[in-house]
């Protein structure tokens, strides 16, 4: 039985070109532009997301306002 040399387990021929594996999670923004555009838009979200949590909120504050008692101001 011959001696096999150790392979990479990738099953490819030695000495052929390996192919690229993509890479798994976030993808680097590859140029300024693109880069400012995705934060500019998560900015975007993020201001969309804090606006309807105070308007839930000042809602909610409003229907307890309207069922706490109410004293007169000393």
């Amino acid at each position: 039985m011959p001696a096999e040399a150790p392979s990479s387990g990738d099953g490819a021929e030695p000495g052929a070109p390996r192919e690229r594996r993509r890479r798994r999670g976030r993808a680097r923004a590859r140029t300024e532009a693109l880069l400012h555009t995705l934060k500019r838009s998560r900015r975007v979200k993020a201001n969309d997301r804090e606006r309807n949590r105070m308007h839930h909120l000042n809602a909610a504050l409003d229907e307890l306002r309207s069922v706490l008692p109410t004293f007169p101001d000393d």
